[in-house]
């Protein structure tokens, strides 16, 4: 998978502008370059031991990180359950102290470890992984879903939260963090919503466009002219129903045909996480309409007449 970054001397650097200060976005965990507002890359985690020693004893000490108390597990004695920066739990917690805790406090553990390291890999900031934590340990209570595992649980929970903090993430960027299947996070999905009775904000084509293209690294004029249409198809009531992914990927398969940076539908399929046949159908939606679908200020390197016709 492709990002608009590059390597000089150990920093990144946006691909169009070498040159530009890059912007840190806490909230979404991505560098976003600050001359033309590309997705540049990823967060760099330091995924070293940090520690410190004040003692003034030249003595043989272990260099690791203890960790910090898990705020969410306020009903164990938290001075001994400590996690550590991969999101497992250890410090003096021994194997044996483990096995005596009830079922559901050591499933409590194992689900928060699994968020955090989840979290971890898809850069996604601390408030979500805080937000996921207090869900799942909420699905825990209910007691409703204990027929299903707890990986499930976990991600569907971590979708949940992505959603309410405006960053989204798809089915298929959760699925390759976790060890189960799309359908079965799905079914937790929808569970945990019915359950729980959790409201989630409606998303649209343009919380995943940026991170889409990005990766396929389309120009900053190609990602606006995507945008653009993918937000007209809706206002106009051509693509109601359908699923603002597809439509995202159907609106850059669009926008790429008429410009220099032609994209095939099986790269951006790829990324979307969608199958090819959904973003042909969601594009033969949008085709009659296609001149009214593009921003007025576009240039076309191709004639909106040449648009591939399925």
């Amino acid at each position: 998978m492709a990002s608009n970054w590059s390597w000089s001397n150990t920093m990144i650097q946006c691909s169009y502008h070498p040159e530009a200060n890059l912007i840190d976005d806490h909230h979404t965990g991505d560098m976003i370059c600050s001359e033309c507002g590309l997705v540049v890359g990823d967060r760099i985690i330091n995924l070293s031991t940090e520690w410190r020693t004040f003692s003034d004893e030249k003595t043989k000490t272990n260099p690791s990180r203890v960790g910090t108390t898990d705020p969410f597990l306020q009903d164990i004695d938290l001075s001994t359950i400590m996690q550590s920066p991969s999101g497992t739990y250890s410090g003096q917690t021994t194997h044996r102290n483990f096995l005596k805790m009830d079922t559901n406090t050591r499933k409590l553990i194992f689900g928060f470890g699994e968020i955090s390291a989840m979290a971890e890999r898809i850069n996604a900031p601390k408030s979500i992984v805080n937000h996921a934590k207090n869900i799942f340990k909420r699905v825990q209570e209910t007691n409703k879903l204990q027929h299903r595992s707890i990986d499930a649980k976990v991600t569907a929970c971590l979708y949940i939260a992505c959603r309410q903090e405006g960053v989204p993430r798809t089915f298929k960027e959760l699925c390759a963090v976790s060890s189960v299947s799309k359908k079965e996070i799905g079914r937790c999905f929808k569970l945990i919503v019915n359950d729980l009775a959790t409201s989630l904000d409606h998303i649209t084509s343009e919380d995943f466009m940026s991170r889409f293209c990005s990766n396929l690294r389309l120009p900053m004029e190609v990602q606006k002219a995507a945008t653009h249409i993918a937000q007209t198809a809706f206002e106009m009531g051509i693509v109601s129903g359908l699923s603002p992914i597809s439509v995202a990927a159907a609106a850059i398969y669009m926008a790429t045909h008429v410009s220099e940076a032609v994209t095939s539908n099986k790269e951006i399929a790829e990324i979307a996480g969608v199958a090819e046949m959904t973003i042909r159908r969601a594009y033969k939606l949008m085709l009659p309409f296609a001149e009214k679908l593009f921003p007025e200020n576009f240039h076309f390197y191709q004639h909106i007449s040449l648009l591939p016709v399925y």
